[in-house]
């Protein structure tokens, strides 16, 4: 069947669901199934129903099917299926090419674990061996495993089998599963192949049970004992037993065990040697042990060894090859009489490295960690005073191949061209093989080309490189894309917006595989290179210096063999964009407010955006000194020094970008001086140095100097030489320090927009010291004890002190003296000094005055002042003593003055207590000499209480009288009044309220004390009376009075009732308090009542 329309027809093959395969016909004829249609090498057949199809490089076949599709436009998104009925693959059309082929959707295998090498012991060969195989892809890759090259037929071999990817091996056999093992992962896209591993048996055969011969030797002379290793696989290590186990020949200068031949040497026999040895040797994989037949070792009667020169034994090859990190061990040792000593040496001349290390008494040579430096000749040197013999050999370095170039996942067009490389160092040279999906390709070095590109190119690559010591392998995929061109995400602009004047770029790039052809045209005409016009050969469109005439409609046509698309935009030239106002130049003060303008003229058909910058930053709306206004301004508040700076206005629109600058100068006060230093101090100056802060923008005139110590509240300022400091004056002089004074100081700078932040703060700097200046003050004294001068003065601050070992000088004497008593202490915080004498008059008068010291001198006294020693207490008692109860809680005490007594009296003090057994209950009043009675309050009521009187003066008190005893009153009842009513009718008040009754234990009773005030008013009046109800005429005034009741007895006051606000405008006639108690003191509790 044919189609005569000549519509183009395209067909897509896929296997296991994934693109392997795109034709393009302009007609297609529906074969039977039986006809074939060869194209690239392979064959494919079309079918309505799934069918086998043979995919060369894969080793299973896979399921294909072919779907025919008419091309209706030039978007591949539109194309039908011409038998959609048949098909279950329709869907995939709706995608476009590029995504059927993204690597994200479908990718070569990876290996994520490649297997390892296995060393299985041969007694274990009942347990199962895995050699492990797991690989990433899309879709999951299915595995393949090869023993020496050959396919395993998992499908035949009962022993072996799958597990994901790893191959499982029971009932080993010794001899059928040893090999080289290699894993292949494969899917739909590819298959690669995992490194070689190789699968090995460790075993240790016994020795051969026979009478080993004995050795006969002569006392001197060296022998080796043989040890005759069976067959074996694995690391194996000697060890030799001395007539019976467990004593091990102990190796020292005379005797070795070698681990390369496992023989036992013996430079030198002694008869201590003779005896029986036995060679024990064990596997290091199985950690199996076997020993030999024991070797009788005897002495020949027939003689003693001469000396002779020493025979090397144990050798090493001439040529040791090495890998790099290995630890490389060399073996030497000789026999000879006397033993020979073995030293080792470099063929350079070159010293061993700290990390090579001598063994077994420097048979045996170290090297760990084998590096490049370590390559080269090495030699053993036995001797002794007979001679001496050398042996020789080489140490190559050799190295299994690292990549140092691999190949990256490619996607390339079809008819393009691959080139890949690897490189890999190693030694020897690596040579370079290639793989495709696990099958060797013809490819010269590390080098692969392929030009041009078919679908069936596609698929997995690894290059190999591969010297005798190791092969690598590395993996990468190729894929082929073939398809027409397609603009999805690549289409021309609907619209585009350029200036006039400039130039115009429209790009034509489609996804197109192989390379579209590009024609353009404006409207209906084709597009030709001109003056103004360039044409690219990637597609690309130039318009120079465009004009309005150049507006209008451009289409992109792009066609390959695969089909064509296209692509539409519309060019707008518009009218250059101005700005007609911008910012300018300016200087400002710092805290003030500023607005930069930046206004523009534009075409209207453009969309015009406003930025600012500051510095090379843009500025956004975060910043709360900034304001972006909608017209494009920039408003900038509360300007500060670091706003200082360099500001574009940048106008962006959809055909241009503009900018205007303008420079702002900021004025401020000075920023810190620097670097202030203390070059000269004396006790009382100190010479400053600094340097200048930034002036800001105005000029520095003057500077200020500030200091702080210890002894200072923050930061004062000094007075200074010159006593004004210029802007231009960077050195100063502080005077009127103190001495001996740790002082800080800073600078400030002042300019004519004000006083700048200080500097940082000079290191401390103590003052020299000097002769005290300053005289204690507050001299005085007096009082103390009996025969003592007591002398007092206020201490001198420590900032005054002027140095170390500061004190005071105490002077004094008597009125009439002439001479002065001294006296030093050496506390300077003391105030109080006590001259003690039993001569001593009382109440003497002395002169006084004190002075200070320290480590430099004497300093000056205070000024002379009078004080008086010591007085006695007084010896008078008082009389007529007697006391009577006022109140529950207070006594009234009474006495007569003193009038005749040798001693002063300065008042008298009251003592009393309630119980005679318990001082703890004492309590005193002192009241001064001209009071002869006082009241004892906050007393407890019904109690006895014991009071007694005497004198007092500073030297304490005199004799007490006999005591006497008064009980106070009982407490006034301690319920209130309650139920208070009232009634007020024009001025006239009238309270009632219930009795109070008082208890057995409390005072009687005898009337009430109403005390009433206006609110708001702190003028307490009270009233009293018998009667539990009361009259009272309240003041012609329109204010609130409140009104508390309290009980009157001989034991006082008790306690109030609650508050009555009396309400002068109310209407209410009747009232009962609630609330709180009254107090008449201020400020007034608030309440209520119903």
């Amino acid at each position: 069947m044919r189609d005569g329309s000549n519509i183009p027809y395209i067909l897509i093959l896929f296997s296991n669901n994934i693109l392997v395969k795109f034709f393009s016909f302009q007609t297609i004829e529906v074969l039977p199934e039986t006809t074939s249609v060869q194209s690239v090498a392979r064959v494919y057949f079309l079918a309505p129903e799934p069918i086998l199809w043979d995919f060369p490089g894969f080793p299973n076949q896979s399921t294909a099917y072919g779907i025919l599709f008419r091309q209706k436009s030039s978007s591949l998104q539109t194309w039908k299926p011409v038998r959609e009925d048949h098909f279950g693959y329709a869907q995939a059309v709706s995608a476009s090419l590029k995504d059927c082929l993204d690597s994200a959707s479908y990718h070569g295998p990876r290996w994520r674990m490649e297997p390892a090498d296995l060393f299985i012991p041969v007694d274990s060969i009942e347990e199962e061996a895995i050699l492990t195989c797991d690989a990433k892809g899309t879709p999951p890759p299915q595995y393949r495993w090869s023993l020496n090259g050959s396919l395993i037929n998992l499908g035949l071999d009962r022993r072996r089998r799958l597990s994901g990817g790893n191959l499982i091996i029971s009932n080993l056999d010794r001899y059928q599963d040893i090999g080289m093992y290699q894993c292949m992962a494969y899917n739909t896209v590819g298959a690669i192949l995992s490194r070689r591993a190789s699968l090995q048996f460790a075993y240790l055969d016994h020795f051969k049970v026979h009478t080993r011969s004995a050795v006969s030797v002569r006392e001197g002379q060296g022998v080796v004992l043989l040890c005759g290793t069976p067959t074996s696989s694995g690391d194996l290590t000697y060890a030799w037993v001395f007539n019976e186990y467990p004593y091990f020949v102990q190796q020292d200068n005379r005797r070795f065990v070698s681990q390369q031949t496992g023989n036992l040497y013996i430079a030198k026999v002694e008869p201590s040697d003779v005896g029986n040895y036995t060679c024990v040797v064990t596997n290091s994989v199985t950690k199996g042990k076997v020993q030999s037949s024991p070797t009788s070792l005897i002495l020949r009667t027939d003689g003693v060894m001469g000396e002779y020169e020493p025979k090397i034994e144990v050798n090493f090859p001439d040529n040791v090859p090495s890998s790099k990190g290995s630890t490389v061990t060399l073996e030497c040792f000789a026999l000879g009489n006397p033993v020979p000593e073995i030293t080792w040496r470099r063929a350079n001349g070159v010293p061993f490295p700290s990390k090579v290390k001598m063994k077994y008494s420097n048979a045996v040579l170290e090297i760990p960690s084998f590096q490049l430096d370590d390559t080269g000749g090495y030699e053993c040197v036995a001797e002794n005073k007979m001679g001496r013999n050398t042996a020789a050999g080489r140490l190559p370095f050799y190295g299994t191949p690292q990549w140092i170039q691999t190949m990256k996942d490619t996607a390339l067009a079809i008819e393009e061209r691959l080139h890949w490389e690897c490189r890999a160092n190693g030694k020897p040279k690596p040579s370079y093989a290639w793989l495709k999906n696990g099958q060797q390709i013809h490819v010269e070095d590390g080098v692969l080309s392929v030009s041009p590109l078919t679908l069936s190119d596609a698929g997995m690559y690894q290059c190999v490189a591969e010297n005798k010591h190791g092969v690598i392998y590395f993996a990468a995929e190729l894929m082929v894309l073939a398809s027409p061109p397609d603009f999805t995400g690549n289409v021309l602009r609907a619209l585009l917006k350029a200036k006039a004047g400039t130039m115009v770029t429209l790009d034509c790039k489609p996804q197109a595989y192989p390379t579209a052809s590009i024609l353009w045209k404006k409207g209906n005409l084709p597009i030709h290179t001109e003056d103004r016009i360039t044409l690219s050969p990637d597609g690309t469109l130039r318009l120079a210096n465009v004009s309005k005439s150049d507006a209008g409609s451009y289409t992109c046509f792009a066609r390959n063999r695969f089909g064509m698309s296209s692509t539409t935009g519309r060019l707008l030239v518009t009218d250059p964009t101005r700005i007609i106002q911008g910012p300018v130049d300016m200087e400002i003060i710092v805290g003030e407010s500023i607005v930069l303008p930046c206004q523009v003229a534009s075409d209207p058909v453009l969309d015009v955006s406003f930025s600012w910058a500051f510095n090379g930053q843009l500025i956004t709306k975060g910043d709360g000194h900034f304001e972006l206004r909608t017209a494009g301004d920039l408003m900038i508040r509360n300007i500060q020094l670091y706003h200082a700076g360099k500001y574009i206005c940048v106008v962006d629109t959809d055909v241009e970008s503009l900018s205007a600058v303008a420079v702002l100068i900021v004025k401020g006060p000075p920023s810190p001086p620097d670097s202030v230093t203390v070059e000269e101090v004396t006790d009382s100056t100190a010479q400053l140095a600094w340097s200048p802060g930034r002036d800001n923008g105005s000029p520095i005139a003057t500077y200020i100097i500030q200091t702080k110590t210890p002894f200072t509240v923050g930061w004062q300022r000094v007075n200074t030489v010159p006593e004004v400091i210029d802007g231009n004056t960077l050195t100063a002089t502080v005077v009127d320090l103190n001495a001996w004074v740790e002082y800080e100081f800073r600078v400030l700078a002042r300019n004519g927009v004000g006083v700048g932040e200080p500097s940082p703060v000079s290191v401390k700097t103590r003052t020299e010291d000097a002769v005290p200046d300053a005289a204690p003050g507050d001299v005085g004294g007096g009082g103390g004890s009996r025969y003592e001068l007591v002398i007092t003065w206020e201490p001198v601050p420590e900032e005054l002190q002027n140095g170390e070992s500061f004190g005071y000088i105490i002077a004094f004497r008597a009125f009439g003296e002439i001479s002065w008593t001294h006296v030093a202490t050496s506390a300077p915080g003391a105030s109080r000094y006590v001259y003690r004498n039993d001569s001593l008059a009382p109440f003497s008068p002395f002169h006084v005055k004190v002075g200070t010291y320290n480590s430099k001198g004497q300093g000056p006294f205070s000024p002379v002042v009078t004080i008086y020693s010591a007085e006695t207490e007084p010896s008078g008692v008082p009389a007529g003593v007697w006391a009577r109860s006022v109140s529950a809680s207070e006594i009234e005490v009474n006495w007569q003055a003193l009038t005749i007594t040798a001693e002063r009296v300065l008042g008298y003090e009251v003592v009393y207590w309630e119980d005679d057994t318990k001082p703890e209950t004492m309590g005193k009043v002192r009241v001064p000499w001209n009071q002869t009675s006082v009241t004892v309050n906050n007393l407890a009521g019904n109690t006895q209480y014991f009071l007694t009187v005497s004198a007092f003066n500073t030297a304490g008190t005199g004799p007490f009288l006999p005591a006497i005893n008064v009980t106070t009153k009982k407490p006034p009842p301690a319920q209130p009044p309650l139920n208070i009513e009232w009634t007020l009718i024009g001025s006239q008040l009238s309270l009632y309220w219930e009795p109070v009754a008082a208890m057995e234990s409390e005072s009687e009773v005898t009337g009430y004390q109403l005390s009433f005030w206006r609110q708001r008013h702190k003028e307490v009046n009270t009233f009293t009376t018998a009667n539990s109800t009361a009259d009272l005429t309240l003041p012609d005034n329109d204010d609130d009075y409140i009104i508390c009741v309290q009980t009157l007895s001989e034991g006082g006051l008790g306690p109030s009732s609650d508050p009555i606000r009396i309400h002068r405008l109310s209407k209410l006639l009747l009232k009962k308090q609630k609330q709180k108690r009254c107090t008449p003191s201020f400020p007034l509790l608030l309440w209520r009542h119903k």
